[in-house]
């Protein structure tokens, strides 16, 4: 994206779950809400789960990625946004593997076995209490008290937590149509047991590595595709004996594999990235709060 006094952008996506790209390695962009809401609006805006604006490295990173939600407030983490800044980089740079830094640490980004997906190491997830958090202490996060409907028949119940940048509840369902996710997926991403809120996950075990699985995320809403699900999705049906340490998470928006290597503990997920298109923000959408100059 060439860095004029207008502001340019990539469309990107990861198996649907799309991105507005903002390049600010050679002059700050400074987004308030305001702006970030206007441009992620897909009826009066260009339209987006979530805005990935690419800043200037720390030392030992080859690029900084900050992520926004379309509801204006920034997050620590995004899986599918991190394979495409990953495949950006890694085109750009032509190395095997580049370093992402984010507010919650550094990802490794590289290339797939096919030579078009990204691998992402995610790191090592967080799976006590106070790390997820939770607002009151749980002995054991592969399954807490919380529900959904009547206390005698719950519609939801008993979800496994896990934090691997952000935090996830994932309760694993027969039917991935029991409840209307965009309805109790608001509820529970704001229940009280979530100080920082949280994205929440409907999974359909199909096999020892397949699950099935539909999200509703933290501040963005229903998504074609959550990569940081996906991961905690797999760690939570690994570490309740469901599935095996490789298994593919199928989304709305197609499939990603994960692998929770024994070893260290790493998650691995790996996936599509896609460039759609690129553009001009307009200069309606970008307010004062905008630096292109």
């Amino acid at each position: 994206m060439t860095q004029s006094t207008q502001l340019g952008y990539l469309k990107m996506n990861g198996l649907g779950n799309d991105f507005v790209v903002l390049d600010a390695r050679a002059k700050p962009i400074a987004l308030g809400e305001e702006q970030v809401r206007a441009i992620s609006n897909r009826e009066t805006g260009i339209g987006c789960d979530q805005m990935l604006v690419m800043e200037k490295p720390p030392a030992g990173a080859d690029v900084f990625m900050r992520i926004y939600n379309a509801d204006g407030g920034e997050t620590e983490a995004c899986g599918n946004g991190t394979r495409c800044i990953g495949r950006l980089i890694l085109d750009e740079t032509g190395k095997s593997s580049v370093k992402i830094a984010t507010v919650a640490g550094v990802l490794i980004a590289s290339n797939g076995m096919n030579g078009t997906d990204v691998t992402v190491d995610m790191g090592v997830p967080k799976l006590k209490w106070d790390e997820i958090p939770l607002a009151e202490p749980f002995h054991d996060t592969r399954t807490i008290e919380l529900q959904l409907g009547p206390i005698d028949a719950p519609l939801l119940h008993s979800p496994a937590v896990v934090n691997n940048g952000v935090p996830h509840a994932i309760f694993f369902v027969d039917d991935l149509n029991c409840v209307d996710l965009g309805k109790a997926g608001p509820m529970l991403e704001h229940h009280p047991i979530f100080p920082q809120g949280a994205n929440i996950a409907l999974a359909r075990v199909d096999a020892r590595d397949a699950i099935t699985s539909k999200v509703w995320e933290r501040g963005a809403g229903l998504t074609q595709a959550c990569g940081t699900s996906a991961c905690a999705t797999a760690v939570a049906a690994i570490r309740r004996r469901l599935t095996d340490r490789v298994v593919t998470i199928r989304l709305p928006g197609g499939p990603l594999q994960i692998e929770w290597r024994e070893n260290d503990e790493h998650v691995l997920m790996t996936g599509p990235a896609q460039t759609d298109g690129e553009g001009i923000l307009p200069e309606h959408l970008m307010g004062e709060s905008v630096d292109a100059g």
